[in-house]
């Protein structure tokens, strides 16, 4: 089948040698399968996200913290069965969720692997916001959580640090149709069970990007969506080719945003600074089990 999965529109078979914009054929590739516990408070909880690190990626962001598994796509190919057998060994390991990570490129195999087995959990989607409406259409009544990015309000940034000048307002309609699924955000024992959390990561010397970003937030969702605000970036991938984005937030551009943050009356969650340190991206080590 041709591939249209995502708003890149490769219209190309993907399989074991014919690849798409993301890097990878049809069947899922993952590069770690484990519980995570440096998600948001209420996606991790105490016992963990039950976290599947995908590999390849329909965004590409040349400073991705992920940038092995994104761009050069390590990682191992599952069939929907294998997948839906990890789903059973996560949920025996008394995780809070199944979180998909960057999945927006699989997601008529992830589709069959739930149909195989659904966890008795929520399932969290965790994507870059670059994803096309009507194959969000077909994840309605399959995921209860959803955790997009809002990486840009500026669509020149956009191009130039991920290929994509349409982001802005593909991200847009993909986070309306996210909230019609799930609607208000339902938080129970302080773990989500449903809703979505949006999230930014603030980049250096782009506050205005930032600050864009927040501000069509409040436009189009009001106050209602929790924004999960990240100050976690460090350089990485190809960023040494941007001068600009190569090194990390100073105290003064957080702040700055930050301080939006609250003159908006945005309701969520906000980093540290000292969470920009590469101790935080998690081990690439998924092997058969």
């Amino acid at each position: 089948m041709l591939c249209n999965q995502c708003p890149r529109e490769c219209n190309i078979e993907r399989g074991e040698s014919r690849y798409g914009r993301c890097g990878v054929g049809a069947l899922p590739k993952v590069a770690r399968i484990a519980p995570h516990y440096d998600e948001e408070p209420v996606i991790s909880g105490s016992c963990g996200a039950g976290t599947i690190f995908f590999s390849g990626c329909n965004m590409r962001c040349v400073f991705c913290q992920n940038y092995d598994i994104s761009a050069m796509a390590e990682g191992k190919s599952l069939t929907p069965y294998q997948l839906s057998e990890e789903y059973k060994r996560l949920e025996s390991m008394g995780v809070h969720n199944i979180e998909l990570v960057t999945p927006s490129h699989y997601v008529d195999a992830i589709i069959e692997s739930f149909e195989i087995y659904k966890p008795n959990l929520p399932i969290v989607y965790n994507s870059s916001g670059y994803d096309k409406v009507e194959t969000l259409n077909k994840l309605d009544g399959i995921i209860d959580i959803y955790l997009p990015d809002f990486k840009y309000s500026d669509s020149a940034l956009a191009k130039r640090l991920s290929d994509c000048p349409d982001y802005p307002s593909v991200a847009e309609k993909a986070i309306d149709e996210m909230i019609r699924q799930c609607g208000d955000i339902v938080i129970k024992d302080n773990l989500m069970k449903r809703g979505v959390i949006i999230r930014h990561l603030v980049l250096p010397s782009h506050t205005k990007n930032s600050i864009g970003v927040l501000e069509l937030i409040k436009l189009n969702w009001g106050t209602d969506i929790p924004i999960s605000l990240m100050a976690q970036y460090t350089p990485a991938g190809k960023a040494a080719d941007h001068p600009d984005i190569n090194r990390k937030l100073t105290k003064r551009e957080y702040r700055k945003v930050l301080d939006k943050m609250y003159e908006l009356e945005l309701d969520g969650y906000a980093q540290e600074l000292e969470a920009a340190d590469k101790k935080y991206v998690p081990e690439w080590d998924y092997k058969d089990r």
